[in-house]
């Protein structure tokens, strides 16, 4: 019998560890509702005071696994709410571990399609781990304002 309330206790211990893994990680609903509140805060307060929001780390627009990154047109990133040292630098030819290159891609959706769902993999902030990711994007004006969740 105090077998089986091990093996219990165990199980219901595995079960909560998951439930709040889950719990840290951000949904697609976040995730788009995230960038509409990016794109609503660089039209109240323009292109440079919300390009450095976005890159504070610790600001409004960082939750968890979910944070802002801002490309231009060109591929230039703007703002990127996990890595500052990317500002500034063409990433048009960043390839996923599969190859993908995403950032070519996501601005030819930018271009044709306004807002966009994208897969492809990255680095997970929480788990340090190549893990795939779906990237919600909004163009506006010459730039695409994106938020992204993982599936692990």
């Amino acid at each position: 019998m105090r077998r089986y309330l091990m093996a219990g206790a165990a199980l219901a211990l595995i079960g909560a560890a998951g439930a709040a893994y889950a719990a840290e990680r951000a949904t697609a609903a976040e995730a788009e509702a995230l960038v509409k509140k990016a794109v609503a805060y660089v039209n109240a307060n323009g292109a440079e005071k919300a390009y450095a929001e976005f890159t504070n780390k610790k600001g409004q627009f960082t939750d968890r696994d979910l944070y802002i990154v801002v490309y231009g047109l060109d591929g230039v990133v703007r703002a990127h709410g996990q890595n500052e040292k990317l500002i500034g630098k063409d990433m048009s030819e960043a390839q996923d571990v599969d190859g993908k290159y995403f950032v070519k891609e996501r601005i030819e959706l930018a271009k044709s399609q306004g807002n966009f769902w994208q897969d492809y993999k990255f680095t997970d902030p929480l788990t340090k781990k190549v893990e795939p990711k779906r990237m919600y994007c909004e163009r506006l004006s010459d730039v695409a304002v994106c938020g992204g969740v993982y599936k692990s």
